[in-house]
């Protein structure tokens, strides 16, 4: 429980100094709110495995693990998006 908590609070803190960078006058670009879409993205590889497999099958699944893979790319390209707005000088 306190490790959902502690999740949900980092979560939270995060998405807040998201808004924060995106809503500051000094800043004034939006930009950056683009990363919301990778956090929305992220869990439905998942779920979708999770709903298609039957988890009876104590080895290994193709299906989840395809699930597991796409849902790492989705995150890394979460960190990945605001590297290149920096490089392309978006940000």
């Amino acid at each position: 429980l306190a490790a959902l908590i502690s999740l949900s609070f980092g979560g939270a803190v995060g998405l807040m100094f998201l808004m924060l960078g995106c809503a500051l006058p000094q800043y004034n670009q939006y930009w950056p709110l683009f990363v919301l879409f990778f956090y929305i993205l992220s869990p439905i590889p998942y779920c979708i495995a999770r709903r298609l497999v039957d988890d009876t099958d104590a080895t290994s699944n193709a299906c989840k693990e395809l699930a597991i893979f796409l849902t790492t790319g989705i995150v890394v390209s979460a960190f990945g998006l605001p590297i290149v707005f920096a490089r392309a000088q978006l940000v």
